[in-house]
């Protein structure tokens, strides 16, 4: 043994606790760095409505599900504390957008906050009767009658859940009627467990909403996004859906996992018992997330569905689910956990192609449409920009690995003959 502690051929148990002990001062580390990195963003006590409207903001009315805790505190609305499954609906101002930047929540700096510049609410109602939630969907129900359904996740107070929600609708430029799922999460860092539990209190209740935005008939199609732990809660809710009635609502026809904190080997499971008729679905990963790193030091050093590498895991494109990985892409909070949100070309891709069900060509995968690559074969050097534009946000789908391979066969093919006719006039 080293005098520092190191193990040399030492067996299984040994290097097993070194590993936890590695695993557990990461996770201290990562700890103290989230707490510093994510700490409060805006007052407390922001969702009190303010008494004018600016003329130029947008106003979004949103249907909230939870299983908060009612508080006292009008600026407050619903707690971290857990409570009965309630509906509330809840108008949000978002600044005009020549005061804000896409994937940006412009948060109040003071209480109450400016609509001219800031988020802020006009109105709140915290007491929806069944009625009163069936009349919500019949006046928001569209053109095409589609719900978004957003679940938030770990370390998220309700106004960053309502704020983020509302920036995320606004920005995607979703077509389909807004409702939230708001969980009791504690909005710290260091009550990742709390939030654990409060996720899978709230499971039953989930599967409550779905089953009546499914029965609505100002409903016809539901898209599920899912973000962090929200993504695990939703699995699970989808999951026991699909055990007790033998399969998911057919009108849950779109399911996107955004770094999703879900244990490789759990999402795994939850695909089998989901059985072959299951929604389409869409999990946006990336390498550098820290938030995930925290989730992995915590839960045991197993792998995070939303910061696996894919090519190590040809399964999950194999069974169907298309993967976007998000390593190379820029924009994100300071965890790199939310890019799919705050990176303006992506935010904007989830709601054309992924929300809205934009006209797809079917010979061009997911790669082809979010770096604007066209279809085609490349012609020589002067091709190369557009071939490997969307390099920074890598596709795994099967049709496009396809494709780009082809094309990358192409462009080389290209260059090499560009080079034996020299530079001379064509």
């Amino acid at each position: 043994m080293k005098a520092d502690g190191a193990c040399i051929g030492a067996g299984p148990r040994a290097r097993a606790s070194s590993r936890r002990r590695g695993a557990l001062a990461s996770v201290c580390v990562l700890l103290l760095s989230a707490s510093a990195l994510m700490g409060c963003v805006s007052p407390v006590g922001v969702l009190e409505p303010v008494r004018t409207a600016s003329p130029q903001a947008t106003s979004l009315d949103i249907l909230v599900a939870t299983t908060r805790e009612r508080s006292d505190d009008a600026g407050v609305v619903f707690s971290g504390d857990r409570g009965e499954a309630a509906f509330a609906t809840v108008d949000v101002s978002i600044p005009p957008d020549s005061r804000r930047q896409i994937g940006e929540v412009q948060w109040p700096r003071s209480v109450p906050p400016d609509p001219a510049s800031e988020f802020a609410t006009l109105r709140i109602d915290q007491s929806l009767t069944s009625k009163e939630v069936e009349d919500w969907l019949r006046r928001h129900d569209g053109r095409d009658r589609r719900v978004l359904l957003f679940i938030h996740g770990f370390n998220t107070r309700f106004e960053e859940a309502l704020f983020g929600f509302a920036q995320i609708f606004h920005d995607s430029g979703a077509e389909a009627a807004p409702v939230l799922f708001s969980w009791p999460s504690r909005g710290s860092v260091f009550n990742y467990v709390y939030d654990r539990e409060s996720a899978t209190f709230s499971r039953d209740a989930l599967e409550s909403l779905l089953h009546r935005l499914a029965a609505s008939p100002n409903v016809k199609e539901i898209v599920v996004l899912a973000h962090s732990m929200g993504a695990w809660l939703a699995m699970e809710s989808l999951r026991q859906m699909a055990i007790r009635e033998g399969r998911v609502p057919a009108k849950i026809q779109n399911v996107i996992l955004a770094s999703p904190d879900i244990d490789v080997d759990v999402f795994r499971a939850q695909l089998e018992a989901f059985g072959e008729k299951r929604p389409e679905m869409t999990v946006f990963v990336s390498g550098q997330d820290r938030a995930l790193r925290l989730s992995r030091g915590i839960g045991g050093d197993v792998e995070r569905l939303g910061a696996a590498d894919p090519a190590q895991k040809p399964w999950i494109a194999e069974k169907g689910v298309e993967v976007i990985d998000l390593s190379g892409a820029g924009g994100g909070d300071q965890l790199r956990h939310s890019k799919f949100a705050q990176n303006p070309d992506v935010v904007r891709f989830l709601g054309a192609e992924l929300i809205n069900g934009a006209t797809r060509d079917p010979r061009a995968g997911t790669g082809e449409r979010i770096g604007g690559v066209p279809m085609g074969v490349a012609q020589g050097v002067g091709d190369a920009a557009g071939l490997f534009l969307s390099a920074p946000v890598a596709i795994l789908d099967p049709q496009f690995r396809r494709a780009y391979s082809t094309r990358a066969q192409q462009f080389w093919q290209g260059a090499e003959e560009a080079v034996e006719r020299g530079p001379g006039p064509r």
